[in-house]
């Protein structure tokens, strides 16, 4: 049986070419695959939307949130299951004493090196357990870590020890011997490790500097009467509530594509987040289906897939089973005549592109909704892996993703 494929259009509008998510709002810190707010706010526009509740399912680190606020909307939610995502988008987008925090922040640094000076009390420190620990980090960077953390954890306020651990995180992995410019965990080699002897200090309160600065300059101003909830775990459905939908769900695929959990892991595993290794297999298709995927147009993708491997076939139809049970659960919280708005790349799994922009249209349309339009935009300012090896085979290398589709569908 042969589908009719749901019609694209082609709209430069939306590249935004030569232009990335800091042009609008500089990020606290580093996240893979991140929506650039201005397609959102370019969309909201178009859409007349300027009011109502928004809901993002798959937060990240909040590139909607920054849409519902340029655009005017008071109410908004979020939800994700990865710890350091929460604890971002928490940061940016809740409101603080500004003076009181830059006073903290002068406290913390002087305790700090105060502290260290002492090598006795060093001793006294406890360091965090995780698995392999000495093989990512140095004995002395671990000590120095702790003594941050050590003090961190002594400030009462929730919101304000929030912000001072985003730039922790950030130091974390930028003074472990992981290779910079990989979202992936890869160790340095062992000629760089001996050159390795990060000031983790100086790392530290400089990025706290910074991150101070971007908040007061960028979101503090924003942060006025709008209610904006940030919820840990996965997104839970609420009958007819939501007004607006704005999202890019994850690409369900670490393996090829975006290691949400390998970035995270060693910020998560910091912050005391027991499962912080199996972050990737709780994610969309993070764990193999039963069975392959049978359903609708994405069935016969799926189908050239498994006569190249099985396994493959069972690692993307599992994606596809969490992610059509997702835009079930989303759509039933939608109000009559809301809008969805999905962002998504297709991947290409053994030689096989993935239509999920289809997909995506097509189970909204099942769930009560029609396909307003579909906007296919150049993929040029999301940090992720531009090539990969589909086929495990040693030099070769392929295109993930060169464009992105922007599914839009209304609720009748």
């Amino acid at each position: 049986m042969s589908y009719e494929l749901y019609p694209v259009i082609r709209n430069p509008k939306y590249d935004f070419i030569g232009q990335s998510y800091a042009d609008s709002y500089p990020n606290l810190h580093k996240y893979p695959a991140t929506m650039i707010p201005q397609i959102g706010i370019e969309l909201f526009s178009e859409l007349g939307i300027n009011k109502g509740k928004l809901l993002d399912p798959y937060c990240g680190s909040g590139s909607s949130f920054i849409v519902g606020l340029e655009c005017g909307l008071e109410e908004m939610y979020g939800f994700d299951i990865n710890p350091l995502a929460v604890l971002i988008s928490k940061a940016k987008f809740t409101k603080i004493d500004l003076n009181k925090t830059k006073n903290l922040c002068q406290q913390l640094k002087e305790s700090v090196y105060e502290f260290s000076k002492k090598a006795d009390t060093l001793d006294n420190l406890q360091l965090p357990h995780f698995f392999n620990i000495s093989f990512w980090f140095s004995k002395q960077v671990l000590l120095n870590l702790a003594v941050i953390k050590y003090f961190i954890d002594k400030f009462e306020s929730d919101d304000i020890k929030r912000l001072l651990l985003v730039p922790f995180s950030e130091t974390v992995r930028e003074c472990s011997y992981t290779r910079n410019g990989e979202f992936k965990l890869y160790r340095m080699k062992p000629e760089d490790i001996l050159n390795f002897n990060p000031d983790v200090f100086g790392i530290y309160f400089n990025k706290l500097e910074k991150v101070i600065e971007i908040y007061e300059q960028y979101y503090y101003p924003k942060l006025t009467d709008a209610k904006i909830n940030i919820d840990f775990g996965s997104f839970q459905k609420r009958d007819d509530y939501y007004n607006v939908v704005l999202t890019s769900p994850p690409y369900g695929d670490s393996k090829t594509t975006v290691a949400y959990g390998q970035f995270s892991m060693f910020s998560n595993e910091w912050l005391g987040i027991k499962y912080a290794r199996k972050i990737d297999s709780m994610l969309m298709g993070g764990k193999p289906a039963k069975s392959i995927y049978q359903k609708g147009l994405i069935k016969e993708y799926i189908g050239k897939i498994a006569k190249n491997s099985i396994k493959r076939a069972l690692e993307i139809s599992s994606y596809y089973f969490d992610l059509e049970k997702s835009i079930k659960e989303v759509a039933s919280s939608i109000r009559k005549n809301g809008i969805s708005i999905y962002i998504v790349g297709n991947r290409i799994v053994k030689d096989v592109l993935l239509p999920t922009d289809q997909f995506i249209a097509e189970k909204f349309e099942e769930n009560g909704f029609i396909h307003l339009f579909t906007y296919e935009r150049q993929l040029g300012n999301k940090v992720m892996p531009s090539l990969n090896s589909p086929s495990n085979k040693i030099g070769e290398k392929k295109s993930t993703m060169t464009k992105e589709f922007i599914i839009v569908c209304k609720k009748i």
